[in-house]
């Protein structure tokens, strides 16, 4: 049996507590570009079945925005309840943008109020606008969240000391670390494409269920015109991405493509098992020297392996590996479901309407969630040992004191968010179905 240590706990409430609220997070930066869109739509048309569509919308965001604040607030502490070494010494450097999240976060709030509470109350026109403030500031939140993980990952705006305390401290430089312009855009990139396909995995079952009316059809096809749209753009910045790996965070790298040697021509591996006790990568497809043009844009270049890196300094390659696998497979499968679509209705002007088609956008907004969940595993757990890379490790940020019945409060606290979530908005969906009769 696997003794529970503080360090474990830790790990496994922020694992919990990510994977549960990036959920919220992403649709928080999503889901108020589509209300725009759909009350402009009907602003601008007349037409009635958009205006009802924004107004659905805007409930489920109401029960959304709720949970992903609770969640979001267990998350905050628990910053500085399982890991205050890590707060205690570098909160001065990472803290800035946690200041100005919250701002964000009371602006969202606020207008979020106004935006719910003003159908029927305010003009037409000023209910639209207020929204603007709402989607504006989800984006803004979501990019100081990640600003700080980007810190993590590539360190900046501090000097250790000879004592290794931390000295010239600069906020701004370290919120504006190297690693922001690419993880930022990637992670609101993945925001609105998991909300996109989301929204269009809701409507698809709802067909395939024979409710073929213009809610559905409409909202389906505005949710795969964005995700068409969206998903070559993330494929574009996850090469970049991949890249701004590859020069800040080889040995992430090696994990995450299972990368044992080092060697100048390495391989692009598809599939594959890394075997840590065997150092290889076994069951894998490789491309002769893809890796090395990928990451470096020559056939040739060097790539630094697993080997070359102490035991006790390689993160673990298989989850690493596995998770970049499918999030790459998540990937390139909404491409080709996005392209499907785009292809039929630039031939057609309609929206496929096959029971196959349907039944692959019903998997479409699991699938993007997926994706994000093993993004945010290949950045987290590829970093390893390392929580600041190179600076400070997990181990030596974690708290030392027991942590057992905290951990099971998080765990509750989100077990009973989920369930909460959905029995709401279960009930909003049949709702509108009656409404609809």
């Amino acid at each position: 049996m696997i003794a529970i240590t503080s360090l474990l706990a830790a790990r496994i409430q922020m694992a919990v507590s990510l994977g549960f609220h990036i959920v919220f997070a992403s649709l928080g930066v999503g889901l108020p570009a589509f209300l725009l869109f759909a009350e402009w739509r009907g602003l601008r048309t007349g037409d009635t079945a958009w205006t009802a569509l924004a107004r659905r919308w805007a409930k489920a965001f109401g029960i959304l925005f709720a949970v992903g604040a609770v969640s979001g607030t267990v998350l905050s502490f628990a910053l500085g309840l399982f890991w205050p070494r890590l707060m205690g010494r570098f909160g001065g450097v990472m803290g800035l943008p946690f200041v100005l999240e919250a701002f964000a976060f009371f602006l969202e709030a606020i207008f979020l109020g106004i935006y719910l509470y003003g159908w029927d109350r305010l003009s037409p026109r000023a209910h639209w606008l207020s929204a603007w403030p709402v989607a504006i500031s989800g984006v803004a939140s979501a990019w100081f969240v990640v600003t700080a993980n980007a810190w993590m990952n590539t360190p900046a705006g501090f000097r250790l000391a000879a004592d290794g305390s931390v000295a010239q401290v600069d906020p701004i430089e370290a919120m504006l670390n190297p690693g922001v312009p690419v993880q930022t855009t990637h992670m609101i990139l993945a925001a609105y494409m998991a909300t996109a396909f989301a929204i269009g995995s809701v409507y698809a079952v709802g067909m395939l269920r024979g409710r073929g009316d213009s809610f559905h059809r409409r909202a389906l096809s505005l949710a795969l015109a964005a995700g068409a749209v969206i998903a070559p753009a993330q494929i574009v910045v996850g090469d970049w991405a991949a890249r701004h790996v590859a020069e800040h965070q080889p040995v992430k790298l090696a994990a995450l493509e299972g990368q044992w040697d080092t060697k100048a021509g390495a391989p692009l591996r598809i599939g594959g098992i890394p075997v840590p006790g065997e150092e290889r990568t076994r069951f894998a497809i490789e491309i002769p020297k893809g890796l090395s043009l990928l990451a470096y844009g020559r056939p040739n270049a060097v790539v630094r392996g697993l080997k070359d890196v102490p035991k006790e300094l390689r993160p673990n390659p298989v989850p690493v590996h596995i998770a970049f696998q499918l999030m790459v497979a998540a990937g390139f499968g909404l491409l080709a479901l996005g392209a499907v679509f785009a292809w039929t209705w630039w031939r057609r002007k309609r929206l496929p309407e096959g029971r196959w088609f349907l039944r692959a956008a019903a998997l479409g907004g699991p699938a993007a969630f997926l994706a994000i969940e093993c993004g945010w595993i290949v950045t987290e757990v590829g970093r390893q040992p390392w929580i600041v890379q190179g600076v400070m490790r997990t181990a030596d940020a974690a708290t030392t004191r027991p942590v057992g019945w905290e951990l099971v409060a998080t765990v509750a606290i989100y077990a009973s968010l989920g369930v909460a979530c959905s029995w709401l908005l279960l009930r909003l969906a049949r709702t509108n179905r009656e409404a609809a009769r």
